[in-house]
């Protein structure tokens, strides 16, 4: 079949160049001239795992492409799919849906045969009507159908979520675009995944509701840790405790300073928009949004305590600055709350992250950004993990303590024992753990 991903951010080029590993044509489209350009170079402008080498191995068979003419792409294809960006709108946090409706209107004016339109960004309940709507005023007498397919890729491992997905969820109205949309799909069914068909308001909701419940989830294992703090219990055993309950299960359990990232966020603002424009109270996202934006916070004086309760004059190592490991993703990291707090307190700052400096540079000033996990640590008076890259998983104690002024650890992450870490002579603060000293 002939794709064209309009689109080359996150979602677009992840899933035009997975498709086209299905043996589909496809064609990726953006305006942007430079990073077309830089596409056709061979360059990735995303870190994602695997995701150069399958670039490259598709673009050298034929059957990925990357341009600049609309047009020319859409004449050509069965499918097209919308995966422009969907931005927390300012002052409401609805999705900007500026990007989604500007595609569809060129995309109406390009139509050539029978086509489907898929929205494959992020979009609120309604969004594929009104791209309908605009399809139908642009190009009244133009054969084609909407169809929603949001995408559940989790950023570090996509490549993998999208050959091997949970589930494909597919909303459309017509028999001929469900045929179309099966067909596209069709090397997932040799996995047996389940393919759902629903209505397209079924579908754009159910992006929305499954990050929601994952933010949820994140939420709630963050207050447990507070109170695990407090009362003396193990937060990472309630985890297991609980996550052993097949009904709650055990992923998206795990303390640490809160959610963060291109979804999460701007999602859980979106659905609370939604829920508001139909009249319906959405009291747990809306908990959820406010406890979140406070964790970050919360998080930043835990470094400020184990600091002696000022960091004033003082330098703090900072491990980690992506709102996950696998990514260069900053999009709401925590490390954008942290560091400036500690830095408004006075601290001075020296950060180290395997991939996400060159975007944490964007947001993060007046910080030393090191060559490496010990260049942050060399002569710091602590030293903080904010994102749990495997490089900072196995640190030599003995080696850390010859860096560090003093021998602490801030682990916001829980990567390390507190009893290791004890015999090691740090004293570590760790989430949801009791403070052990060493």
């Amino acid at each position: 079949m002939r794709v064209a991903m309009i689109g080359t951010g996150y979602v677009g080029l992840v899933s035009g160049a997975c498709f086209s590993h299905f043996g589909h044509d496809v064609i990726c489209v953006d305006k942007d001239e430079a990073k077309v350009a830089f596409l056709n170079e061979g360059g990735i402008p995303i870190y994602e795992p695997g995701l150069d080498a399958l670039v490259a191995e598709n673009v050298s068979a034929g059957r990925l492409a990357f341009t600049t003419d609309l047009k020319a792409a859409v004449a050509s294809a069965d499918a097209v799919f919308i995966a422009v960006g969907t931005p927390s709108r300012r002052g409401d946090g609805y999705a900007d849906l500026t990007y989604v409706y500007a595609a569809t209107e060129e995309i109406a004016e390009a139509l050539s045969g029978y086509t489907v339109v898929v929205t494959k960004s992020t979009v609120p309940v309604g969004t594929g009507t009104e791209v309908e709507n605009i399809l139908k005023r642009v190009n009244p007498g133009g054969d084609f159908d909407v169809a929603s397919n949001p995408e559940f890729l989790r950023e570090g491992s996509a490549i993998e979520d999208f050959k091997r997905p949970d589930r494909v969820v597919v909303g459309a109205e017509s028999e001929r675009a469900k045929t179309l949309m099966r067909e596209l799909y069709r090397p997932l069914y040799i996995n047996e995944t389940p393919v759902m068909f629903t209505t397209r308001a079924t579908s754009e909701l159910i992006k929305y509701a499954a990050n929601a419940f994952l933010a949820t989830k994140i939420t709630f294992i963050n207050e447990m840790a507070d109170i695990c703090e407090k009362v003396g219990a193990d937060v990472q055993a309630v985890s297991r405790g609980i996550g052993l309950d097949k009904r709650i299960g055990a992923k998206f359990l795990h303390a640490g300073p809160g959610y963060g990232g291109s979804c999460f966020p701007k999602d859980t603002l979106a659905l609370v928009k939604i829920a508001s424009d139909a009249g319906v109270p959405t009291k747990i996202i809306e908990a959820v949004v406010d406890i979140n934006n406070a964790r970050k916070k919360q998080m930043a004086q835990k470094i400020i305590d184990a600091a002696g309760g000022s960091v004033k004059g003082k330098t703090i190592a900072i491990l980690g600055l992506t709102f996950k490991p696998g990514t260069d993703d900053m999009r709401d990291s925590p490390s954008l709350d942290i560091v400036p707090i500690l830095q408004q307190n006075g601290a001075t700052i020296r950060a180290y992250d395997p991939q996400g400096m060159k975007e944490a540079q964007k947001d993060l000033k007046d910080i030393l950004m090191c060559d490496g996990a010990w260049h942050a640590m060399e002569g710091a008076d602590l030293v903080a993990i904010l994102t749990e890259w495997n490089e900072f998983r196995a640190l030599d104690m003995n080696k850390l303590k010859s860096f560090l002024k003093t021998p602490v650890m801030v682990d916001l992450r829980n990567i390390y024992s507190p009893a290791e870490m004890a015999t090691n002579g740090i004293e570590y603060h760790s989430i949801g753990r009791v403070l052990v000293e060493g």
